[in-house]
Parts: structure tokens; sequence; C-alpha cells
């Protein structure tokens, strides 16, 4: 079924309307998900070729704008607690990713970005290890594709079962950051999840995203290809500035509070964003077995990390 036939003038007019809807308040980040899923199956995405870049940058203005809500001294502690399950779980999920990827017979690029992605922090994470890799376009596109489609899941899954279990907001904040892929479907679910949990999220994934540069050293020690830059989320610097200016101005306090309240609702647009962005034409690139490497992967890093948190 063909999306809706619709003028594209239209088209571009509602999807106006729903990146202002997604300013109410009642319009939270999973529902903001879903209604992008829904314009792009249905309608078609008016402005499809601008998707990404604009996902990129509202991601990055909302993560560094939410510094503003949290304390650099708690954010240090909540980073500690999640650093060893970090290296851990970085490295069976690599490990497992190269004997799950050839047991299913994966191509071995696409197999090293989709273990990346999951261990780490998703299209980031394969964004910087494809160059080095030499990936091609359709390797990459299916190994997005994959991540992106359990990260939608992820939103909506991830919640729900800490509810389910009655895990602590510090617990569930851990558990997103390790075992979720992108770092704006961790803040949405610690968001959802509650103020310290959002705290946690957020703070052990960015730490955790730092682990890009040896990963990617990995890569070009296995592919014997070396020579690439590697492209670090320097957003994590204005993160971590704007936590070190809420911890010690108490006079930005009220700014502080307006800052942090507009970059949560950046974060929701940005969360209609990526769901707009599953177009049919990504879905299908994303094969049978690319898609059970991934799911596998992500079953393996969500029950090992979460059996490691519920047992502390």
């Amino acid at each position: 079924m063909n999306n809706l036939s619709i003028n594209n003038t239209v088209r571009q007019i509602i999807f106006v309307a729903l990146v202002m809807l997604c300013m109410a308040p009642f319009i939270t980040a999973p529902i903001a998900l879903l209604l992008g899923i829904i314009m792009t199956q249905t309608l078609g995405h008016p402005f499809i070729h601008l998707n990404n870049k604009a996902t990129k940058i509202l991601l990055q203005l909302s993560v560094i704008g939410l510094g503003f809500g949290m304390n650099l001294y708690s954010a240090i502690n909540s980073s500690k607690e999640g650093i060893l399950l970090t290296i851990v779980t970085i490295s069976v999920t690599l490990s497992a990713g190269l004997l799950f990827g050839k047991f299913l017979k994966v191509n071995k690029n696409t197999n090293l970005l989709i273990a990346s992605g999951t261990a780490i922090c998703g299209g980031s994470a394969i964004a910087a290890v494809s160059p080095v890799l030499k990936a091609k376009e359709e390797e990459i596109s299916v190994s997005l594709g994959t991540v992106f489609l359990l990260n939608a899941i992820a939103l909506f899954v991830f919640p729900f079962i800490g509810h389910l279990l009655h895990m602590t907001q510090t617990n569930f904040g851990i558990w997103a950051a390790i075992a979720i892929h992108d770092t704006s479907s961790v803040v949405a679910a610690g968001q959802a999840y509650g103020h310290d949990a959002l705290q946690t999220a957020i703070t052990v994934k960015l730490a955790r995203s730092l682990w890009i540069i040896p990963v990617v050293f990995l890569m070009m020690i296995l592919t014997k290809n070396k020579g690439h830059k590697i492209k670090l989320p320097w957003f994590i610097a204005g993160f971590v500035l704007t936590m070190i200016i809420n911890t010690y101005l108490p006079s930005m306090q009220g700014i502080d509070v307006t800052l942090s309240s507009i970059a949560k609702k950046l974060l929701t647009i940005t969360l209609f964003f990526i769901g707009a962005g599953l177009t049919r034409e990504r879905l299908k690139t994303v094969g049978i077995k690319p898609l059970l490497l991934g799911v596998s992967l992500w079953i393996l890093i969500s029950v090992i990390s979460l059996a490691a948190i519920e047992s502390i």
C-alpha cells in the first residue's frame, strides 16, 4: 500500500503542525515517536532530505540543554556506578556480535557495525566505525535501520519492564543507558521513568559514548586500516559545561529551570523526527539475518545488565 495521495504542500503543513503539537505538555516522547512513524507511513515525509540533519542538531541541543537541570556531583556518582558494567557489557557485546554474526552468516562489515552500535551508542558508533571498515552505503543503511527500529521498540518496552520489576530510578537509568542503543531513546526512556532516572541515564550514556575511541582503534587493528580521523560527539563537552553552570552558579537557577524544560521539549520533537525517519524504504533495507543479529545482541546486553544491576 502506497502513501496516501496528497498534495506535498498539504503534507508539509501537516508535518509542521505535528511538530508544533509535540511542544504541547501532554505529548510525551513515546507519543511523539509514534506520531512521526504514523506520519511517514501514511502521508510520507515531505522533508526527508533534511531529516537526519535536523535530528542530529535537535538531539545535540536537547542534550546540552538538559545539563542545566543536573548537578555535576550527582552526575559523577551516577557515572561511577555504571563504569564497570559498561566495560563488561561492551566487551561481551562485541565478542558475541562476532560469534552470532558468523553463525548467522551476516556480512562482516554489517556484523561489526551492528555490534558496535549495540555495544556503545547506536547511530553515532556506526557513523564513527563505518569509515574505518570502508563500509558500503547499503551496509550502513542496514545497520542504521536495525538499530533505529530497535530504538523505537525500546522506548515503549523499557519503562514498562522497569515499572513491572519495580526498579529504582537509579537502577533503571543505568539499565537504559547500557541496554538502549541511541542517546535520544536512552534520554527519552529515562525522562519517562522519572527525573533521577533521566539524570542517571544521560550521564552514564554520555560516558559510555566515549568508548567510541578505543573501539574505533580496535577496528583499525582488526581491519589493518589506519589513518582515519575519529569523530567524537562534541556535544558531550557542552553537556558538562551546562552542568557546571547549573552546579556553581546559583544565580542562574531560575533560567536553568526554563532552559532544562525547553531542552525536554526539544527532545520530544527529536523523537518525532526519529519516528518520521523510519520510512518504508529504510525498513525494507533491514534483512532478516541482520535483524536477528541485532535482536539477539539487544536481548543479551539487556538481560546481562539487568541481572547485574538487580543483584547489586
